[in-house]
């Protein structure tokens, strides 16, 4: 025998049947459908500053050594970046500090960021700016007991390789403008040995030495 429904129950079932395919369309939008990770790696930037005294010379001796202990400290090395903050552009206090980084393979950039506070008069600002590179939210196993029915990636996809790219990139920096080229192709270096060896002139070019015998 066929039920018969009022306009009333056939509106709320109509209606109620609507709500529930917008709510599967709603989660099936927030799935990632791509083969394109969502989680991405960041690079984050922090300024450190140190305040030394300088003379028309260059820095004393003994704010030389705060540079030196402060570098230490710091554990400076590849990947971070020093400038100096010298309303003055002192090329002597330049020189100072261009020889101390030197110490620790790394060269002073022109300009410098911009750091909380001024500089008082007679000072300079050592700046070291450095990145660091990770991914935000990883590892994610929200959802690792859910099934990805709805052909969308889960939501720690991206995490592993992403995660490996940001720990092991030497420059944090070269994962958001890569590195700058040095102007020297892969056939320019590898051709170096060859060019050596065709312009180095023969041992006998230059004749024999002349060898004196002589005895008792």
């Amino acid at each position: 025998m066929p039920i018969r429904m009022n306009r009333a129950a056939s509106a709320a079932l109509a209606l109620s049947l609507g709500l529930a395919l917008t709510a599967c369309n709603a989660t099936g939008d927030t799935l990632n459908r791509g083969l394109e990770s969502v989680n991405q790696p960041v690079v984050e930037n922090r300024n450190f500053a140190l305040d030394l005294t300088a003379t028309s010379g260059g820095l004393p001796i003994g704010e030389q050594r705060r540079l030196v202990d402060w570098f230490d400290s710091m554990n400076v090395g590849y990947g971070d970046r020093v400038a100096i903050d010298d309303a003055m552009a002192s090329i002597a206090v330049r020189d100072d500090v261009a020889k101390i980084a030197g110490r620790y393979g790394l060269l002073v950039s022109d300009g410098a960021p911009v750091t909380q506070g001024y500089v008082d008069p007679g000072k300079v600002r050592v700046v070291i700016s450095r990145s660091r590179a990770f991914v935000p939210g990883c590892p994610d196993w929200s959802d690792k007991y859910s099934e990805t029915l709805n052909n969308g990636t889960t939501s720690g996809y991206g995490c592993a390789i992403n995660g490996n790219l940001a720990a092991m990139v030497a420059d944090p920096q070269n994962l958001l403008h890569g590195a700058a080229g040095t102007g020297d192709t892969v056939i320019m270096s590898s051709t170096k040995a060859i060019e050596t060896y065709r312009e180095q002139k023969p041992t006998g070019a230059g004749g024999l030495p002349a060898v004196a015998s002589g005895g008792k």
